[in-house]
């Protein structure tokens, strides 16, 4: 179990610890000559059951509040140390709310420093404690009256302590490995060592790591669990990891810095989250506030960007989404708090629901009802509306990430399928993927009635035409998936339906048949496109655009710019190839020049166009004809 302290300056919270386990939390001289604390600090104590229980002290001064935040994520209890000389006082209540906001759920109450005052005031001290926390989740924690120099109260609340070890419940160790960082050190000897509170998953003595946010690899070398040498260590438990990398050094560690799993590295700088303001606000929290933002052990500035209205009221809920100055690890449901932009004051926090937020349409209904289904505590209760509005699917890699769930622990229903792209893996419902297929078709359908005498489009242009938000891998796997059923076909480049012909005009049909008598005439020499127009007396561009239709409907080949071999010519001249190459084991360019008797440039131009439609494979200055080619395909005897 991990305690962490909280509570106002001078309320005594040191002290009580030492009192506790008999050790001095205050380390630093200038602690001691102050009489104040001023940063973390930590303690490794058995309270009488055999097993080792962690304390963090944290600061009372509102200086050093952002010290406190650091301390208080991952701990299980909170310690409330309330002075009764005092009562509660100004960070009673700001420690008490940062803990709330942070999800912290289990509390026990010490009221110090009884030997000063009356039993009347203890009575009246209580009372307040107690109306203090009726309100929130942390109402009805258990109060103990202590007096630390003496001892008094301190046995009942140790005990209190460990009834409150064996009520913690275990935090499981499924997922990947994450670790905020909130010291970090040199030993000598030993090299940098880093310290923290493990969130999730299990790190070994010998794992690969990586330092978020740079990026950095990193190997551990050795570990302590619960300020014990261990071979492992598991989720719950303060650790302390001796880290090796290619040129490591202590200053480029930071309070705040994550050790993740490489899984999970995949730092973002816009988070949505699910925002509470304090109802001790006196004022609205408005659109664009600058604001620090405290997650994990980090400390980052940025910006509030509400999602639903352009202010928030004292005690109001809604989304938010935070746009940092630095790049920040987290996942979905980690807890956070924001103070305002002097960093003296706590405005509120609340749950990261999408550590990769997105830049555009975030306040779109579809991305709204996205955020409330992301209020669920697991990622299969947001799961169906996630992919209801999710265009292009979704990642299963980034919601490995987002909710840090390995793939292996999923229970998805049978209606979402997994489409392989060639960016990899995407989740759709499966209606929604049928309903894209339909989308397809309708399209090249509406193609083909709005340009008849066009065989069909290429691939860019029908996802263009029919799917232009669908992203190029997902709609190339849906084309696939048609062409294997039979409802696209291709013929080359051009796709259409399989009914599909195209349908030349009368004009058309009419200059087909004064053509092509020219073209069957030139052989293995035909007329250039601007020869064509000359003899026939028509325009150049209409000239070139009918050989281009013919081209797609399968009668020509373009073998060069404005150079169309009819295809009985070309089928013809790979005979001739096939021949070349029986007589002679290769196809040498200067035998093939004088095979077919025309010049040299063009009949490099045959044999490069045999290259790119696949008849021919380059092997040197020479070609083979490739077996699988259809054009090499020999009639049968």
């Amino acid at each position: 179990m991990i305690v962490g302290t909280a509570g106002h300056i001078d309320h005594g919270k040191t002290a009580l610890l030492q009192a506790l386990t008999g050790l001095q939390g205050d380390r630093r001289p200038a602690e001691r000559e102050r009489g104040i604390t001023i940063d973390l600090g930590y303690l490794h104590a058995d309270l009488g059951d055999g097993q080792t229980t962690a304390f963090i002290d944290v600061p009372g001064h509102e200086r050093f509040v952002h010290n406190m935040l650091a301390g208080a994520c991952g701990i299980d209890l909170l310690l409330l140390v309330v002075a009764v000389d005092d009562g509660v006082m100004t960070q009673t209540r700001e420690h008490l709310a940062i803990a709330e906001l942070l999800g912290i759920r289990r509390a026990i109450v010490a009221l110090t420093k009884i030997d000063r005052v009356s039993p009347e005031r203890i009575e009246e001290v209580r009372a307040e404690v107690t109306a203090l926390l009726a309100s929130g989740p942390l109402a009805g924690a258990a109060i103990y009256p202590v007096a630390s120099p003496s001892g008094e109260g301190i046995a009942a609340l140790r005990q209190a302590l460990l009834a409150e070890s064996v009520a913690v419940a275990a935090r499981s160790s499924e997922g990947y490995f994450r670790l905020p960082i909130d010291r970090a050190f040199n030993v000598p000897g030993a090299g940098v060592v880093v310290t923290g509170t493990v969130f999730a998953g299990r790190v070994r003595v010998g794992d690969e790591l990586f330092l978020s946010p740079s990026g950095r690899n990193v190997r551990v070398r050795g570990l302590q669990a619960s300020n014990r040498e261990a071979e492992n260590a598991q989720a719950g438990q303060r650790v302390a990891l001796n880290i090796a990398g290619e040129r490591l050094a202590l200053d480029q560690l930071h309070r705040g810095d994550w050790l993740l799993s490489s899984a999970l590295f995949a730092p973002s700088i816009r988070l949505d989250i699910d925002l509470q303001l304090l109802p001790s606000e006196r004022h609205e929290l408005t659109h664009w506030t600058p604001v620090h933002v405290h997650l994990g052990a980090q400390d980052v500035t940025g910006r509030v960007a509400l999602l639903e209205g352009t202010s928030l009221a004292p005690g109001q809920r809604g989304f938010a989404q935070l746009l940092l100055n630095a790049p920040a690890h987290a996942v979905h449901g980690d807890h956070l708090v924001l103070r305002d932009q002097s960093a003296q004051r706590t405005l509120g926090g609340g749950r990261v629901l999408d550590p990769f937020a997105p830049a555009r349409n975030r306040r779109t209904p579809e991305r709204l009802a996205q955020l409330d289904a992301l209020r669920g505590s697991s990622l299969e209760t947001a799961l169906g509306t996630l992919l209801a509005s999710a265009g292009n699917g979704l990642d299963p890699q980034v919601l490995e990430r987002q909710f840090n769930r390995p793939r292996a622990g999923w229970a998805l229903p049978d209606s979402i399928v997994e489409i392989a792209t060639k960016l990899g893996p995407r989740l759709f419902d499966e209606a929604r993927w049928q309903a894209l297929g339909q989308t397809l078709l309708d399209g090249l359908a509406r193609f083909h009635a709005e340009q008849p005498d066009e065989l069909g489009p290429d691939r860019d242009r029908l996802r263009r035409y029919a799917l232009p938000d669908l992203e190029r891998p997902v709609f190339i796997t849906l084309l696939e998936q048609a062409l294997a059923g039979g409802t696209v076909q291709a013929s080359g480049p051009w796709l259409h339906l399989p009914d599909h012909q195209v349908q030349l005009s009368e004009q058309d049909e009419a200059m087909r048949t004064r053509l092509w008598p020219l073209l069957l005439a030139g052989q293995f020499d035909p007329p250039w496109v601007r020869d064509l127009a000359g003899e026939l007396a028509v325009d150049e561009g209409a000239m070139r655009l009918l050989l281009r239709k013919l081209a797609r409907l399968g009668l020509l080949h373009q073998v060069v710019k404005d150079l169309f071999y009819p295809d009985a010519t070309i089928r013809q001249l790979a005979t001739l190839a096939q021949q070349l190459q029986d007589e002679n084991g290769l196809i040498a360019a200067a035998a093939w020049r004088d095979c077919i008797g025309i010049g040299r440039k063009r009949s490099i131009q045959l044999l490069e166009y045999f290259d790119r439609i696949g008849l021919t494979r380059r092997m040197g200055n020479a070609r083979k004809i490739r077996e699988d080619s259809a054009l090499a395909q020999r009639p049968p005897d």
